[in-house]
């Protein structure tokens, strides 16, 4: 099991991956790639609020 530090820092990352996705989301020859971006992204929103429903805000205590 992990404890919740853990968990806030993986969480962390997934913030800055979406960070990523956002700024190729920008790249206009993405194409097809889209698609799954946007997937990529809904899913990681859902995650985030996931993790702030049940823990609160990142970064808090």
């Amino acid at each position: 099991m992990m404890d919740i530090q853990t968990i806030k820092e993986r969480i962390a990352a997934v913030q800055n991956k979406r960070e990523y996705l956002l700024t190729l989301l920008e790249q206009p020859n993405l194409g097809i790639l889209r698609v799954d971006v946007n997937q990529a992204l809904e899913e990681m929103d859902d995650l985030i609020d996931e993790y702030r429903r049940t823990f609160g805000e990142i970064g808090s205590n």
